[in-house]
């Protein structure tokens, strides 16, 4: 059998990315590029001339003296750690298959456990603000699913201690192969809510195949057409070759979430699930993933701890 040519693509090393990102000079000259990419413009006027004051590691405007550091404004804004820890951060999270846990982060970047948190996150936060607004087009798979908690419950729908999310397929046409996912936290299996979640995700004319679950056909308020498939409950159901893929990628994310981490909080399962489908959506170019995601967040606005704990639910 000929190797999967994505799985086994060669991506980032750990040698390749040092040689990139191993120190502290190497950092700022990746962030100048990637916040100013035609060169340094002055955030409050505009203007293109300035100077570095090297001691203070600020850029200062030619014309209006506004100083501005490589970080102000941004995600990485009023960080006390070196742009090193950051960048390593942002590698572990990109090129790993599975997720990484806060703990395991704390031990790779040698920080503490709270600030490992933070970091990550920091980044699957950028990782969710990101993917809003993607829509899904062609055929469409959709299934729905429950992750999350710290006690098991009762199996199946209403399960307890659970946070319910739809996985959404886009397939492509005549192989039926997977092309995009997307993986959103709902607040429950409602028409109201299926048709929130088609409206604002799915092209209008997206043909969407579902089990019978009656919630799913609010997608024709999008637009789309529907093709509910009732089959057989349990493993046959699963089995379906209509589900194929969507049954595949719950499979995948439900051991790249719950085998790397012990619990997940039920109010950050959102960012848990941006994660696998970020890093799925980008999966052909894995070594992109490090500019990419330092460029979302150079355009991002900071994100303090206390937004951090919020929960977001859909999107």
């Amino acid at each position: 059998m000929p190797k999967n040519s994505i799985q086994f693509q060669e991506g980032l090393s750990l040698p390749k990315f040092l040689e990139s990102y191993g120190s502290d000079q190497q950092c700022r000259a990746a962030l100048f590029k990637l916040r100013w990419p035609k060169g340094f413009v002055c955030p409050e006027c505009g203007n293109d001339t300035y100077c570095e004051i090297k001691g203070r590691k600020v850029y200062q405007c030619n014309h209006c003296h506004t100083q501005t550091s490589l970080t102000s404004g941004t995600i990485f804004a009023s960080t006390k750690l070196p742009l090193t820890t950051w960048f390593l951060a942002i590698y572990l999270l990109t090129q790993r298959k599975n997720s990484i846990s806060a703990l395991q982060l704390m031990r790779e970047i040698g920080v503490s456990y709270n600030t490992a948190w933070k970091i990550k996150h920091k980044l699957m936060q950028l990782m969710l603000e990101h993917q809003k607004g993607e829509k899904l087009s062609g055929r469409i798979e959709i299934d729905d699913a429950y992750i999350g908690g710290e006690r098991p419950g009762k199996p199946g729908r209403g399960a307890d201690h659970k946070a319910p999310f739809i996985a959404v397929v886009e397939t492509e046409e005549g192989t039926h192969k997977p092309q995009r996912i997307q993986l959103r936290a709902v607040t429950g299996f409602r028409s109201a809510e299926i048709a929130r979640y088609a409206k604002a995700n799915l092209a209008p004319d997206c043909c969407v195949v579902s089990d019978g679950l009656a919630c799913f056909a609010a997608v024709e308020n999008a637009g789309c057409s529907h093709m509910p498939i009732v089959s057989a409950g349990g493993r046959k159901g699963a089995e379906h070759p209509s589900f194929k893929w969507v049954n595949t990628m719950l499979g995948n994310v439900k051991n790249a979430i719950t085998g790397t981490l012990h619990s997940v909080s039920l109010k950050h399962v959102p960012r848990y699930l941006a994660e696998f489908e970020y890093r799925f959506n980008r999966r052909y170019r894995l070594g992109d993933m490090i500019e990419r995601l330092t460029y979302v967040g150079l355009r991002t606005p900071p994100m303090p701890y206390r937004l951090l704990r919020l929960a977001e639910i859909g999107g």
